[in-house]
């Protein structure tokens, strides 16, 4: 039996926020549900889910649909974006490639 996930709060009203947006995106272009979903390439249920704001569609569907109604998701200008890309790249970089757990000295000295 699959057990069912929790999400936060938080979580759970971005998720309700962008479904939204993207809803009114879609409105405010005189799109039809089914015309969103055929130029995603997904299912009208799948629209729906994400326009309630579901948790289940895959993230880079939500940010292809939010693309094609014009949901900003990040900054419009594609030179910022680049070197926002380049910074959080150097930054991985530098970053260690594995974190793992603190193990702690074993104190024998009685």
């Amino acid at each position: 039996m699959k057990r069912k996930r929790s999400y936060s709060r938080t979580t759970r009203h971005a998720l309700s926020i962008l479904g939204s947006m993207i809803r009114i995106g879609r409105t405010e272009r005189n799109m039809t549900a089914q015309e969103l979903a055929d130029r995603a390439g997904i299912s009208r249920t799948t629209l729906h889910n994400i326009e309630k704001g579901a948790p289940g569609p895959e993230i880079g569907t939500v940010f292809e649909v939010a693309h094609l109604v014009g949901v900003p998701l990040f900054d419009a200008d594609d030179r910022v974006v680049a070197l926002q890309e380049a910074r959080l790249r150097e930054k991985l970089t530098l970053m260690p490639q594995a974190v793992r757990p603190v193990t702690q000295e074993v104190d024998d000295d009685f």
